[in-house]
């Protein structure tokens, strides 16, 4: 468990790298409910879409950098914003690498902990999603952000 007080502006968390398939592609898609055919059909997203293969939706992408945040934060650590812009697609075969930088370390005013990250998700030298994150953090070992609700909480 990270706390507050470990994290300083400029930090960078260790990268999380991923081979892309054919199912992280399909399985991210059905769990998202998300049947367009660009993300199952190969044979649709070359020849409608024109791009070499199906890719990673919006809500998997998305699911990967909630992962990556949690993975460096624990268990205590709750994801209060998240935005992203995808650049380019990730396709099965591709090495997706997750990477981030602390922005910004700080409290509020309900005493809440909260690290600002700039994230972004690259596949070799090509970044293909940019992203802002902001996750509360304990500000000491007793302290849980899940247990914030209503004026104690503002992501």
């Amino acid at each position: 468990m990270i706390t507050l007080d470990q994290v300083k502006i400029g930090d960078a968390l260790p990268p999380l790298s991923y081979d892309v398939t054919s199912t992280t592609v399909v399985l991210g898609a059905l769990a998202a409910r998300d049947w367009r055919p660009m993300h199952h059909d190969h044979h649709f997203a070359v020849e409608r879409q024109g791009v070499k293969d199906i890719f990673l939706n919006s809500p998997n992408q998305g699911s990967w950098l909630e992962r990556f945040v949690t993975d460096w934060t624990g268990p205590k650590g709750r994801l209060g914003r998240l935005r992203f812009k995808m650049r380019k697609p990730i396709f099965p075969g591709d090495t997706m690498v997750l990477e981030g930088v602390v922005r910004d370390v700080a409290v509020d005013d309900a005493g809440c902990g909260w690290v600002e990250l700039d994230l972004t998700i690259r596949v070799g030298d090509v970044t293909c999603t940019e992203s802002e994150a902001k996750v509360a953090l304990p500000t000491s070992p007793d302290d849980n952000p899940w247990q914030r609700h209503g004026d104690d909480w503002r992501p």
